[in-house]
């Protein structure tokens, strides 16, 4: 079996992502995060704190980081392992707790589904 794992910063290269997340910080929106498999969304972020804190954060541990305000539950779960994945089962991430709470940190390229039509 193989499997990928995306490297700590990889989101911090994807001109994209960063070019809508500024266009949402500007306009003091947040914005949301769809599953790549099935394109519902899973995360809306930010909430409960400011886009400098929530760009700053994911930064800092590398991967796009949420917390629990964040999570649209409907969609994802978190097993017993610390495995995040959606519903339908697409693998997000892991759910690294720190001082804070719950850290939810997620691979862009498992969130950069677009919405259903």
């Amino acid at each position: 079996m193989c499997s990928y794992a995306e490297h700590s910063g990889y989101f911090q290269k994807k001109k994209l992502f960063l070019k809508d997340a500024e266009k949402c910080k500007k306009a003091n929106k947040t914005m949301l995060f769809y599953d790549s498999n099935t394109g519902k969304p899973l995360y809306e972020a930010p909430k409960g704190r400011g886009w400098d804190e929530f760009l700053r954060e994911s930064r800092a541990h590398g991967w796009p980081s949420f917390r629990d305000p964040e999570v649209i539950w409907d969609d994802v779960r978190c097993l017993k392992n610390g495995e995040a994945v959606s519903m339908a089962g697409t693998h997000l991430g892991h759910n690294l707790p720190d001082g804070k709470g719950n850290r939810y940190c997620i691979n862009l390229v498992s969130i950069a589904g677009r919405p259903i039509q």
